[in-house]
């Protein structure tokens, strides 16, 4: 599943080489959002993988940025305990002009599934 939010660059991490062909950087964006008339604020750390561990290198801390992001978990058992490990895997960043993180009614500004590509007429010659 693809998700989006959008909130402001709070805290950036360095890459972490985790195994000889696998690395990952993560980050953290706050999250505000007004729900009858009080103000909640959530920090939200994305990690990015790979070669997409570069792209937080245009941005720094105080932006604000839409994250685009897929929602992965998985399941490890050891020693008879089984644990569940979430993450949000960040695939593209976007940088946004501030705004409020709510719609105006309640909602806060995570979406699943962002809308398609605009109905504009197609204008290709073939």
């Amino acid at each position: 599943m693809s998700y989006e939010a959008k909130g402001s660059l709070t805290a950036v991490f360095d890459t972490v080489q985790r195994s000889e062909k696998f690395r990952t950087r993560e980050f953290v964006i706050e999250v505000t959002e007004e729900i009858r008339d009080r103000t909640i604020t959530n920090y939200v750390k994305f990690q990015l993988v790979q070669d997409r561990t570069a792209i937080l290198d245009r941005f720094q801390v105080g932006d604000t940025v839409k994250v685009h992001f897929n929602l992965r978990g998985s399941r490890w058992e050891r020693n008879g305990q089984v644990n569940y490990i979430t993450n949000l895997d960040a695939w593209r960043l976007e940088s946004v002009l501030p705004q409020p993180s709510s719609t105006g009614d309640g909602m806060p500004a995570f979406s699943p599934d962002p809308p398609g590509p605009s109905e504009a007429p197609d204008d290709l010659p073939f």
